[in-house]
């Protein structure tokens, strides 16, 4: 399959593209964006063993030479300086290439599905306000293509734009508003790569062979026929993951997780192998920033919140990754897309701009419930990410359940105490388990004095 591949790029390049033309990968254009103070790969086909020298506007004196291989296939690596523009590009060969507007700065992956997806022109918060204000020659977008793909990609469709009122309106809210967020803060061009598509399972955006090798991911692997969708394992990854390997970027956010609530229990697995896979083809240990699914008043069979429970197991068990709290970003849990996109992006990046960027943000982690007390027949808890302590949104938090050794869930009677919380009920005399918000569509009464919600949790493993 591989020869036969090779055969089939070697061949389009001398009939399509004529005899030894220099042809780019896709994912280089006009008006992109490359990492920043990095070496980053460059990419693309020409006549084998001929000597294509690139020079590049940040360094005109410095000439990489790259020599397709026998499959036509050249490969090659250009040092960058810190960030600024816009240069050239060029490609100097038996034909030639200028690559022209090029940005230095940072550069962010941006996956996953519907919420991720999601543009102005399908509504969000204030959308017509946000796209009169989408021109900024400071963010670059390369929107992906949906297509779906049997085997491994060599290029994708799409090409990079320069942000405007026209091209934001089509493309990830949250991708733009992350971008824009980060732009700001760090004064650097930032580009973002979407590669998105709505209703798809984690399986997709997986190396095939990643889930059919491993079998507890093949047994409980996600099994929704739909004729609409490519809801096979790898068939995304091959045509919008593939062709951008190795592209130099910063870091990747995600926002996906709805279409798995049917085969909740391995997400922290199949996240792990994905963000696994994914660093290992991108040859770097870049952070991996997510959403917590919102509430939603889910389909039958749908375990939203085994899910979520499983996001935060992959936070806190995958290194370099963080998972950001929007459960109060909804207004209503009869809808999977919330509105609002632009906190949730700004959530995303004061993520990265603490973590990948070490800036001084404030508060950007939710509550966690970090460990649980038994004290004379009531419960306290105890919350790491609460430096001033906690609140609620009304005279007390009535969204936690108690249980005894019965496994009975109650209502609690809850008070708030500086950074902890204490819960009784006359109906437990000996509790021994606590839940919050732990189903599909109940929204948080308690936040940080910051204002994040308080993450859904329990203390349990029952079934019930």
């Amino acid at each position: 399959m591989k020869q036969i591949l090779s055969t089939f790029i070697l061949l389009f390049i001398f009939i399509f593209n004529g005899f030894g033309k220099i042809t780019l990968s896709t994912v280089f254009s006009d008006n992109m964006v490359l990492q920043q103070n990095s070496e980053v790969a460059i990419w693309g086909w020409g006549m084998p063993g001929e000597k294509i020298k690139i020079v590049v506007g940040w360094n005109s004196k410095d000439t990489v030479v790259a020599v397709p291989d026998h499959h036509s296939k050249f490969q090659v690596n250009l040092k960058t300086i810190q960030a600024g523009g816009p240069y050239t590009v060029k490609l100097i060969g038996t034909s030639k290439i200028t690559l022209s507007n090029v940005m230095l700065g940072e550069v962010w992956l941006c996956s996953g599905q519907s919420n991720m997806e999601w543009c102005a022109n399908y509504g969000i918060k204030n959308g017509e306000q946000e796209v009169a204000n989408a021109n900024n020659p400071n963010i670059r977008i390369l929107h992906v293509q949906k297509i779906g793909a049997d085997f491994p990609q060599q290029t994708c469709q799409g090409t990079w734009t320069v942000s405007s009122s026209e091209i934001m309106r089509e493309t990830s809210a949250i991708g733009y508003f992350f971008a824009r967020e980060l732009q700001q803060k760090l004064n650097v061009p930032v580009g973002i790569i979407v590669s998105a598509w709505g209703g798809t399972p984690i399986e997709v955006w997986m190396e095939k062979s990643s889930i059919l090798q491993n079998p507890e991911l093949d047994k409980n692997k996600f099994n929704w026929p739909d004729a609409g969708r490519p809801d096979e394992p790898g068939k995304l990854y091959n045509s919008m993951i593939n062709p951008l390997i190795p592209y130099g970027i910063a870091g990747a956010i995600w926002y996906q997780g709805e279409s798995n609530t049917m085969n909740s229990s391995v997400y922290a697995s199949m996240m792990k192998t994905m963000i696994e896979g994914w660093r290992k083809d991108f040859k770097k240990d870049f952070p991996f920033y997510f959403v917590q699914i919102a509430p939603f008043d889910y389909w039958k069979g749908a375990d939203a919140k085994l899910l979520r429970e499983q996001q935060e197991i992959a936070s806190e068990t995958i290194p370099n990754t963080g998972m950001v709290v929007i459960s109060d970003l909804v207004d209503d849990v009869k809808d999977i897309h919330p509105k609002n996109k632009q906190d949730v992006g700004k959530r995303l990046a004061n993520y990265a701009l603490a973590e990948t960027y070490k800036k001084e943000i404030g508060a950007y982690k939710s509550p966690l419930c970090q460990n649980m007390q038994l004290e004379k027949g009531k419960i306290r808890l105890s919350f790491s990410n609460v430096p001033n302590g906690l609140k609620s949104t009304g005279k007390t938090p009535e969204k936690f359940l108690i249980a005894g050794e019965d496994q009975n869930f109650v209502p609690a009677t809850a008070k708030i105490d500086g950074k902890t919380i204490l819960l009784s009920s006359q109906l437990v005399k000996t509790p021994v388990a606590v839940r919050y918000c732990f189903d599909n569509t109940s929204l948080p009464d308690v936040f940080s004095a910051e204002g994040l919600p308080l993450a859904p949790f329990r203390t349990d493993n029952w079934d019930k």
